[in-house]
């Protein structure tokens, strides 16, 4: 009998020694649920480095204060560098064939980077004397391993700087002439340095200085009394241009002989029909310069003798690049205009501009918009005549190169400057439902299994390969284009600064649309338009499916806030613009209603800056809707500058329309401008769900949450305090946190940090809010919590009377009745500085909540809410820990693992999204910022599913082989049995 049971338990003992406990993340597995993106944003300066280099690249610097290095022949990042919300970069240029020379934060930091690598070699700081224009000169004929000086103009201070190792060689102080630098020019071997200035915009100056001893040798001045309008530019080594105070008339300065002579000309006497829109464009053409009109674009030449001559003009929607220098006195440049879904690209010659060198024309998706830049670049072709290629920079940031009349490769860089963020459900996989008809069009299906058969057979090229591997990774589980039971596949619709939506899948972050809304894009209507807010307009449910779900997109025509409103809504699904609309009032802030109509289209208010409330969408029933609930409508107001909460409720109709509404005041609640001063506020998502209003502590005693949607967060600073870090002592900083109703402006709560100043960065949820900011007095960031509680419903702790009913928890809450609310704080020490601060969410708020930490290191931390408990305690008993409560200790603690995006950074972060999915475990959590990084994650792991590694083949082999035993186990034993019989 003992060998029976041996037999019995042989494949369960085989079982446990397979199984390989796992509790942490491998490394194959990243990737698995998350993915990354790097860009770089909207390029503002390029140079190209093709000669003689192993890897053709061109250095762009961004207006996302980056630099990088990108590949000519994919688009891909060699290497990057973010440099910061305030080190501004002012020009890049490359030096000794090896050096990225980089000039910012307005001319005080110049950095030298390792071409191939992008390391640091040497950094210079140049301070000056006043603020003033920037600019760079880098000898065009650096020779490597020749120390020849680079010259850098700011501070009112022209520098001189070692181009090997950026020591500053000489230093010439303009401020004490009282001149304003516009130009440097360093002629080709020459041993001075010229520079071209004013005094008060009507004295034209010139200084030349020595290269080598940064001596002044020479000063010229002449008058101008009209005045200058902007910069003056140069057309030659002798010659420069600039536009008088009225825009009407060029003035050419020629410095000749050590004296300096003006000449003018009216712009309407070369230009026919000109107004004074007038402006000189920077083109470095030699000897020529470009005139930008209302009406056209002019290319001026300047003849020997100081005339002037109209070459050729052109639409004044044409895009000129820089001159190219192409060998000893020859220039081109190129010229781009836009089409119907085309743009137009010819380059011409200076010296031969009636003809074009190089014409082309390149079909263009027309959601990229118009081209806002272009720098041209060429190359010897194999006939050894000179072929060009051109970095475009589109309205919606994209950035693409061009080369014999095709696209090489683009780039997707407005999904660098991210402003709001929102999400959509895919469609439902419908039975009967061609998958074609939901993923692509009949023509992509059939290709694609073309592809595959081709792939089958081996007779696939290697393009086509790369093909089939795609196919395959969106045909993949995780990339679908329908929706998962569990709603891990999502729309994330993005809205950047240009004006443009983007669809990402959660399942790849591949683009599955993009559109550029005609109501933020420039035009009579509308012109500087701005993105504001993205919200969801219409969420069908199941009644409704054959619906698609569409977001809503408000922006504002002009930088006040009393300019007109730009709305449009855009269909989820599809990227197609449903309806474009342009409101004659503007809007402050958009208020997201919890009612639908009929159609199940969210209400929104949207109030203007005479306070005035404008309901949509404009529709009867929408009205009808509103005006039976708004006695129960109230929003607020945040006035940063004066120090002001407002708080407003509806009135009745205004004279504008039926669907405009008068607003009335409230309560107000000013903070003293000598004392206090509001650095930042908070509110709870919209969305969030809260399980329970109950929380069990130690002792079976029940505590009962402060949970109110009208709760705001505001924390105030001393006046003193409201700089930087250090602008104050720490007997003058002062940081105050309210919690404030905001239907009856009532403070719940006030706490007051001695010593502490901002930045604050703050997350609100349910009934708690955790807030990060700087102690003076101990040199360290902080981080404080503070929990709000009802004491009003305190009685509620007998079971019994739950039980049968005898409680208060079903009497309705009103924010008029004076609340009874206990508080419970606490604060620690936080290792890191913070750039965001969130926190998960999930479907019914039961799973255990982590707080979403942007470091400033870029990169995202989960830190588990019980963390931050306000009642941790030195030696919790053992019914507290029994609760979960930890152990008190005075700093938070730092753990390598918890980092979500693992080893990745999100450069530049600037946000982080969570949204709940369908499995009540997980949340998405979605950080943007120059990069974007999306994944899953489960804050009390995965305990309502099985992970996505389960080896389901090795637990249905264990179930086999347990069948199997005990069917053996069975038959032996009925032998066993049947022998003992027969004895």
């Amino acid at each position: 009998m003992p060998k029976m049971k041996i037999i019995a338990i042989l494949p369960v003992l085989m079982f446990l020694l397979l199984i390989v406990p796992s509790f942490s993340l491998f490394e194959d597995q990243v990737g698995f649920m998350d993915w990354h993106q790097r860009y770089i944003g909207k390029v503002k300066d390029a140079v190209f480095h093709t000669q003689k280099a192993a890897r053709k690249r061109v250095v762009v610097s961004t207006h996302e204060n980056v630099i990088a290095s990108l590949d000519l022949r994919r688009g891909d990042i060699f290497w990057r560098h973010v440099l910061g919300p305030n080190d501004v970069v002012d020009n890049i240029d490359i030096a000794l064939g090896k050096y990225v020379i980089t000039l910012s934060s307005e001319g005080s930091i110049l950095r030298a980077w390792n071409l191939p690598d992008g390391q640091m070699v040497w950094e210079s700081l140049l301070p000056g004397t006043k603020s003033s224009k920037s600019l760079l000169v880098v000898p065009a004929n650096l020779k490597v391993d020749l120390d020849s000086p680079i010259f850098v103009y700011s501070g009112s201070c022209l520098h001189a700087i070692s181009s090997i190792d950026g020591e500053l060689l000489w230093k010439t102080d303009f401020a004490t002439h009282g001149i304003d630098v516009h130009q440097l020019i360093l002629p080709s071997a020459s041993a001075v340095v010229h520079a071209v200035g004013v005094t008060d915009l009507s004295h034209f100056h010139t200084y030349e200085v020595g290269v080598m001893s940064g001596e002044i040798l020479k000063h010229t001045t002449a008058s101008f009394p009209g005045g200058v309008y902007g910069e003056i530019l140069p057309v030659s080594n002798d010659r420069f241009v600039a536009l008088d105070a009225s825009r009407s008339v060029l003035v050419i300065i020629s410095i000749q002989n050590g004296k300096t002579h003006l000449q003018q000309t009216h712009v309407s006497d070369l230009i026919h029909g000109s107004s004074r829109d007038t402006v000189i464009l920077p083109s470095k053409l030699s000897g020529i310069f470009t005139v930008s009109t209302d009406t056209c674009i002019a290319f001026i030449k300047v003849t020997d003798e100081g005339k002037l001559h109209v070459m050729e003009k052109v639409d004044n929607k044409v895009v000129v690049s820089d001159a190219l220098s192409l060998s000893e006195g020859e220039q081109a440049f190129a010229l781009v205009q836009h089409g119907d879904s085309k743009i137009h690209l010819s380059v011409r010659l200076v010296h031969d501009m009636s003809s074009n060198h190089l014409k082309e024309t390149v079909e263009m998706d027309h959601n990229r918009g118009f081209v806002h830049k272009i720098f041209i670049n060429s190359y010897v072709r194999t006939d050894r005549s000179n072929g060009f290629r051109a970095l475009i920079v589109m309205e919606d940031h994209s950035l693409l190169l061009l080369q014999q009349g095709e696209i090489v490769w683009s780039r997707e860089d407005g999904l660098a400057s991210i402003i709001d963020v929102t999400t959509a459900e895919l469609p439902v996989e419908k039975i009967g439902v061609s998958v074609a008809k939901v993923e692509h069009s009949l023509f992509e299906w059939l290709k694609g299994h073309v592809l595959k058969l081709k792939g089958t057979l081996m007779l696939a090229t290697p393009d086509e390969l790369v093909e089939i591997q795609k196919i395959r990774l969106r045909s993949s589980e995780k990339s679908k284009m329908t929706r998962d039971h569990n709603g891990f596949r999502r729309l994330l619709v993005v809205l950047t600064k240009a004006g443009k939506l983007f669809a990402l899948h959660t399942g790849d972050g591949r683009v599955v649309w993009s559109s550029l809304l005609q109501s933020l894009r420039s035009s009579e209507q509308c012109s500087q338009p701005t993105g504001l807010k993205l919200h969801q307009w219409q969420i069908p449910h199941h009644h409704a499916l054959d619906n698609n779900p569409s977001v809503l997109v408000v922006g504002r025509c002009g930088s006040s806030l009393s300019s007109a409103t730009a709305m449009s809504i855009v269909d989820a699904h599809t990227g197609k613009e449903v309806q474009n609309m342009v409101p004659t009032h503007s809007t402050v802030q958009v208020i997201y209603l919890p009612f639908t109509d009929s159609t199940e289209q969210q209400l929104h208010l949207l109030i203007d800056a005479d306070n005035r409330a404008h309901l949509y969408p404009k529709t009867p029933e929408a009205a009808e809707i509103f005006q039976r609930e708004s006695a129960n409508v109230y929003w607020y107001s945040v006035e940063t500058e004066a120090g002001i909460l407002r708080g407003y409720g509806v009135k009745t109709k205004c004279n504008l329309d039926e669907y405009c509404f008068e607003a009335r005041n409230l309560w107000s609640v000013v903070f003293p401008s000598e004392s206090e001063k509001i650095i930042a506020t908070v509110t709870r998502k919209a969305n969030e769900v809260v399980h329970t209003q109950a929380k069990v502590i130690a002792d079976e005693d029940v505590m009962y949450k402060y949970v109110s949607k009208n709760m705001l967060f505001v924390a105030t600073v001393s006046p003193k305090a409201s700089g930087p870090i250090g602008s104050a002592t720490p007997d003058e900083a002062v940081l105050a946190v309210h919690l404030v109703d905001t239907v009856t402006g009532r403070i719940l709560h006030r706490m007051t940090h001695l010593g502490s100043q901002g930045p604050v960065h703050a997350v609100l949820s349910e009934n708690w809010v955790v807030y990060h900011y700087f102690n003076l007095r101990a040199h360290r960031y902080e981080m404080s919590v503070i929990e709000i509680y009802d004491q009003s419903r305190a009685e509620n702790k007998d079971v019994l009377k739950l039980i049968v009913g005898k409680h208060n928890l079903t009497t309705p809450v009103s924010s008029y009745s004076r609340p009874e609310v206990m508080t419970k704080s606490q604060s620690y020490f936080f290792t890191h500085s913070v750039k965001a601060i969130s926190v998960t969410s999930t479907a019914k708020g039961i799973t255990s909540k982590h707080l979403l930490i942007g470091t400033v290191g870029d990169q995202v931390l989960a830190l588990d809410k019980r963390f931050v408990d306000p009642r941790r305690s030195l030696n919790p008993t053992q019914a507290e820990k029994e609760e979960g409560l930890l152990p008190l200790t005075d700093a938070l603690p730092i753990i390598p693992q918890s980092y979500v995006t693992h080893a990745f950074k999100v450069e530049g972060l600037r946000g982080i999204e969570t949204v709940p999915a369908k499995l009540e475990s997980t949340t998405l959590v979605f950080a943007y910022g120059v990069d974007l990084f999306y994944t899953r994650l489960a804050p009390s792991r995965t305990y309502d599913s099985l992970t996505e590694d389960f080896n389901y083949a090795l637990l249905l082999l264990t179930i086999v082989a347990l069948v199997v035993a005990i069917f053996v186990t069975w038959v032996l034993s009925e032998r066993k049995d049947l022998q003992d019989k027969w004895r």
